[in-house]
């Protein structure tokens, strides 16, 4: 294995030609089907398996060479670029007609091949940085609203509309994010409620407190839909809960099946601090 800083270092492109292989660099995995291609950088410790008859094709590219060609640094290694669909299905052709004809091509029509293969390799590999980029500034959003709902779950007017004014972004923008992650905004603010309802509930140090004042302490506005809701996501009413987590006895913890209590190791939803 060539070393990090050592002039025979490259980055290999692997185009999965038959079977379907799994590669392993940096902790990264890619999978690869027939069509499919990597990048794998020979500088550093790198792993495939193959459950099969496997054939795949080497590229061998000075590893500063590729960082020029591609205009990036570092390479993204171990990522796959499907085959199936797009460019990829560009880039698999132009690798197997090189490989196929490499020996009938004169100087400049090699060169004229090579160059249009690594501008679609460069094309490829920009497609998946860009949704790398999307995927990391959606997730910085999705923290942003989340922390956001947290800190400002007792407020009642609290929705997709206080939440896009207060991310600066529009409402329409807030819903898609809710949307890629399977659930509503109200989904989402409704179950951090009831979960902060439940905490209350159990706490010793808000005996004086009515289920209806915690309810209503963490925005909801009608205490008969507040128990179907608790019910409906813990599987007991409220009053129930609560009973049943001021009586156990010390060293003593329950599971909930339905309105029933069963002796067991401390389960997550009693726990508090």
């Amino acid at each position: 294995m060539a070393s990090l800083n050592s002039e025979s270092r490259a980055c290999i492109v692997i185009t999965q030609l038959a079977g379907i292989r799994r590669y392993q660099q940096d902790g990264k995995v890619a999978v690869l089907k027939r069509g499919d291609t990597t990048l794998i950088d020979s500088g550093r410790c790198w792993n495939s398996e193959c459950e099969g008859d496997c054939a795949r094709l080497y590229l061998r590219v000075p590893y500063f060479v590729m960082e020029d060609r591609l205009r990036l640094k570092p390479i993204p290694i171990a990522q796959r670029i499907s085959g199936t669909s797009g460019l990829g299905t560009m880039l698999f052709g132009l690798a197997t007609s090189l490989y196929r004809q490499a020996e009938d091509l004169n100087s400049e029509e090699g060169a004229a091949a090579v160059g249009a293969y690594f501008r679609i390799l460069s094309a490829c590999v920009g497609e998946w940085e860009k949704g790398r980029i999307d995927r990391t500034r959606a997730e910085v959003v999705w923290a942003r609203i989340a922390s956001y709902i947290e800190t400002h779950l007792a407020e009642t007017d609290l929705g997709p509309a206080t939440i896009a004014a207060a991310m600066g972004i529009s409402v329409r923008h807030v819903h898609r994010v809710f949307s890629s992650r399977g659930c509503t905004v109200a989904d989402w603010i409704r179950e951090r409620r009831l979960r902060q309802c439940r905490s209350d509930l159990s706490d010793p140090r808000l005996t004086q407190r009515s289920i209806t004042e915690i309810a209503f302490f963490w925005g909801f506005n009608d205490s008969a839909h507040f128990s179907r809701r608790f019910k409906k996501q813990f599987g007991v009413c409220p009053r129930v809960y609560r009973s049943h987590s001021w009586s156990r006895p010390e060293g003593v913890n329950y599971s909930i099946d339905g309105d029933h209590f069963h002796n067991e190791p401390k389960p997550r939803y009693l726990q508090t601090g």
